[in-house]
């Protein structure tokens, strides 16, 4: 009994540790957005400070379009979500239900992609947006990410548990393949379509590199994109660029706080089985 309590003692005090570990880089970011700029550059470092200021969200809203950049983070990242699921699912669904010639060379290329870093096709697909006058566009910045290998396969894999009586039933019932699809299999992928959207919203959200790329003037660029302007060669303002990544950052916290049950059944779900 001394044992059990001992051992159950040891692993909470050892959680409570790695939960502090993990949360104090971000309590460390939302104290300094309120510090002067003084207070954060001083050495040795400080987490308090004697005096706190909204100055650093102000400089941010009066700096850069702190709004536009918003909006377009909203468009660009939602658009993604709203297309990618859509897509993803059809092309998961196909993989994992439908038999057809060349189904597991196609998935194996589509899971190949996966192992590319989106350095080596950058330059191609910044000539191809040219080329169809899609740069600095909503429109250029959705396409090229309305389908993923790791959403696919996120989906496949939840596919894949269902089991095969729905679809043989279906078919019975005179059901074609994509009734199958919209009627009984989507309404039973819920979780793992949450969990795949939370997923591709995060991931494009925080992007930085893409929106660069394919956006030219300062008006398309979306948040991460535009709080990398307050950072210049020889100046760093920490204060706004801290204040910055906190509003950045709280929409998808209070996304996560809502969401976490399903994406935690969801990702549980769409591993049972391969």
């Amino acid at each position: 009994m001394k044992t059990s309590m001992i051992r159950e003692v040891l692993s909470k005090i050892f959680l409570i540790f790695l939960l502090l570990i993990i949360i104090f880089p971000f309590f460390w970011l939302l104290v300094s957005s309120f510090k002067n700029e003084k207070d954060i550059i001083t050495y040795p470092p400080a987490i308090l400070a004697l005096t706190y200021t909204f100055d650093n969200y102000v400089k941010v809203r009066t700096t850069i379009p702190l709004m536009a950049y918003l909006k377009n983070t909203v468009i660009f990242a939602g658009g993604v979500v709203l297309t990618s699921s859509l897509i993803n699912s059809l092309a998961a669904y196909a993989f994992a239900r439908i038999k057809f010639k060349g189904r597991n060379i196609f998935f194996f290329f589509v899971l190949l992609t996966m192992m590319m870093p989106f350095q080596i096709f950058m330059i191609p697909l910044f000539m191809q947006m040219n080329k169809l006058n899609l740069l600095d566009t909503y429109a250029g910045l959705i396409l090229p990410r309305m389908a993923s290998a790791s959403g696919i396969f996120l989906m496949r894999s939840f596919f894949v548990t269902l089991p095969k009586d729905l679809e043989e039933s279906a078919r019975i019932d005179g059901l074609n393949e994509l009734q199958i699809f919209s009627k009984i299999m989507l309404p039973l992928c819920k979780p793992a379509i949450l969990t795949m959207s939370i997923l591709t919203l995060m991931t494009n959200w925080k992007d930085l590199l893409y929106p660069l790329l394919l956006t030219n003037s300062t008006n398309m660029r979306t948040l991460a994109a535009g709080l990398a302007l307050l950072v210049g060669q020889n100046i760093f303002a920490y204060g706004p660029v801290m204040a910055g990544t906190i509003i950045s950052i709280l929409p998808l916290i209070i996304l996560y706080a809502f969401m976490q049950k399903y994406f935690v059944q969801g990702a549980i779900m769409s591993g049972l089985k391969e």
